[in-house]
C-alpha cells in the first residue's frame, strides 16, 4: 500500500505573468525545482465553480454540469448563485477514484467550493447562519461537525475572518486563516490528499487590474503564505502541487447586458416597495451575468434570432453561442442549466447584472454585499462607494446595531461598474493570462481536464 500523500494549493488568479524573483520568490523557487511553470488551457467558462469541478472530475462542464458560479433554475424560476452541495457536480470525483486505488485514503477539502456533503473525510467551508430575526451571523460549516467548534476556539485559530473573505475588506487575512486551518487539519488528521483554496489574489486583481502598482505587494503577501505551506508540507513528507483556476486580465468596459435587453422591452421588473426587482419568470429574455460571460435565458423562444443578432452587434461582445455549439449536448445537465444563448465578452470587457435604468430604483440589495440575492456576479462588492462622505461612520453604526440585535442595511457598495479593472471567464486569452500548474507531472498538463490524473499519479 502506498504511503504517499499530496497537497494541492489553489492560488487563485496566479498566472505566469505574475511570477518573478522579486514578487514571488517562494513560488518561483518551487517551480525551478519542479520543471518550471506550465500554463494550461482552461475549459469554458474559466470561473471558480466550473474550474474546480473540472479539476476534481477530470471532465468538462458538458459532463459535470457546472456552467458557472450560478445559473437560472428553470423549475423554481430563480437565479441561484454560490450554492454549496457537492451533489450539484455530476460524475466521479477525485476522492472516489483515490479510494478505488487506496481504500484507506482520506481527503481534506479546505475551502474548495461545492464542499458540503462531498463524501470527503474532512471539510471546511464558509457558511453564515441566518436566524429568524433577520441577522446574518458569520460562521463556517465543517465535517466532522466538531471541527467547526474546535478550530475556531480562541486558543486555536479563532473565528474565520469573514470580512476578509469577500467585500471591501477582502484581503490576505482570509488566506492566512485558510492556510492555518489546512496546517491544523494536517497536524491532527494527516489526510492522504489535501485541497487548499487560497483566494487572496482574486481581490486586488479584480479591483485594480494585474498591471497596477500595488500588485507586487499583494503577490509578496500570498507568496509568503505559499512558501510557508510548501515548507510545512514538505517537512512532513507531503508532495506539493500548485495550480490556479484562471488568470485575470485587465478590463475597462462593463457591458450592461440586461439594460440592453430591457431597452427592447424583453425584461420584466416588479415594483417592490418602490424599487425594481427583476422578475425572471415573467421576462421574455434576461441574462445572468458571470464575469466575462452571461447566460441569456429565453422564456419566449420566438426571440432567439432577434436576441442573438442584437447581442452580436453589441460593442464588447465577442460571440454569442448556444450550449450545443459549446459541445454541451441538448439532453445534458449543462444544457439544462445554461442559457439558451451564451454571450462571451471581448478582451477588456465584462458583464454586469444591472437591469435598472435609474439608480434611484435599484433594489436595496444592489448597494450591499449579497452574493445570493443578486441575479449575477457583482465585483463592485469589493469597493466602498466613493461618493459616501463618511463610510466608516456608516459602517460603525451598522455594526453597533448588529451587536444590539437590531436590523440594518449596510448599503455602502457602489453602482459604478467602471471601478472594476480585472476580470476572467473567457478562454481565448494569451498564454501569460492563462492558469498555471506547478509541481510533479506538470509537463503532462495541457488543459484543466488533465489535472485530476496528474494529482492521482502522485498518490498511486
Amino acid at each position: 500500500m502506498s504511503s504517499s500523500r499530496t497537497v494541492v494549493l489553489d492560488v487563485v488568479g496566479l498566472s505566469s505573468s505574475l511570477i518573478s524573483a522579486e514578487n514571488t520568490p517562494n513560488i518561483l523557487r518551487f517551480a525551478d525545482a519542479h520543471g518550471g511553470v506550465t500554463p494550461f488551457s482552461p475549459t469554458f467558462p474559466a470561473v471558480t465553480c466550473s474550474a474546480q469541478s473540472t479539476f476534481l472530475t477530470g471532465e468538462s462542464p458538458a459532463s459535470h454540469g457546472i456552467v458557472g458560479n450560478g445559473w437560472y433554475n428553470r423549475e423554481l424560476c430563480e437565479v441561484q448563485f454560490w450554492k454549496q452541495p457537492d451533489q450539484l457536480v455530476k460524475g466521479s470525483k477525485i476522492w472516489h477514484k483515490l479510494r478505488e486505488m487506496r481504500p484507506d485514503a482520506t481527503t481534506a477539502k479546505v475551502f474548495w467550493w461545492y464542499n458540503m456533503y462531498s463524501e470527503v473525510e474532512y471539510s471546511l467551508t464558509p457558511r453564515p447562519m441566518y436566524p429568524a430575526d433577520g441577522r446574518k451571523v458569520f460562521d463556517i460549516y465543517t465535517h466532522p461537525a466538531n471541527i467547526r467548534f474546535d478550530i475556531q476556539r480562541d486558543d486555536e485559530l479563532g473565528p474565520f475572518p469573514f470580512f476578509n473573505f469577500w467585500g471591501p475588506k477582502a484581503g490576505i487575512g482570509s488566506s492566512r486563516w485558510i492556510a492555518d486551518s489546512a496546517m491544523w487539519v494536517e497536524e491532527k488528521h494527516s489526510p492522504t490528499l489535501s485541497l487548499v483554496y487560497l483566494p487572496h489574489l482574486d481581490y486586488p486583481l479584480q479591483k485594480v487590474g494585474p498591471d497596477h502598482e500595488s500588485i507586487p505587494a499583494e503577490l509578496q503577501a500570498i507568496d509568503s503564505i505559499v512558501g510557508e505551506l510548501i515548507d510545512f508540507y514538505q517537512s512532513r513528507g507531503v508532495t506539493v502541487q500548485i495550480l490556479s483556476e484562471y488568470g485575470i486580465e485587465p478590463v475597462d468596459q462593463p457591458i450592461h447586458i440586461n439594460r440592453i435587453l430591457r431597452d427592447e422591452g424583453w425584461i420584466t421588473v416588479k415594483d417592490e416597495l418602490g424599487l425594481e426587482l427583476l422578475d425572471a419568470g415573467a421576462s421574455r429574455a434576461f441574462a445572468v451575468a458571470d464575469h466575462q460571460f452571461a447566460h441569456v435565458y429565453l422564456n419566449d423562444h420566438s426571440l432567439t434570432d432577434a436576441v442573438r443578432t442584437l447581442l452580436e452587434r453589441t460593442p464588447g461582445i465577442a460571440s454569442v453561442v448556444t450550449p450545443e455549439e459549446l459541445g454541451w449536448p441538448a439532453d445534458s445537465t449543462a444544457a439544462d442549466r445554461a442559457g439558451d444563448l451564451i454571450a462571451i465578452a471581448e478582451a477588456g470587457s465584462w458583464f454586469t447584472y444591472y437591469y435598472w435604468v435609474d439608480d434611484a430604483l435599484a433594489p436595496d440589495f444592489a448597494r450591499t454585499i449579497d452574493i445570493h440575492r443578486k441575479p449575477g456576479y457583482d465585483p463592485a462588492e469589493l469597493f466602498i462607494d466613493p461618493e459616501l462622505k463618511f463610510p466608516a461612520l456608516k459602517i460603525a453604526k451598522f455594526l453597533a446595531k448588529k451587536k444590539l440585535g437590531l436590523r440594518g442595511l449596510l448599503d455602502v457598495i457602489p453602482l459604478d461598474a467602471s471601478l472594476v479593472k480585472g476580470s476572467h471567464g473567457r478562454i481565448d486569452v494569451p498564454e501569460h493570462h492563462r492558469p498555471v500548474f506547478i509541481g510533479l507531472n506538470s509537463k503532462k498538463i495541457t488543459a484543466d481536464t488533465d489535472v485530476q490524473a496528474a494529482i492521482l499519479e502522485t498518490l498511486g
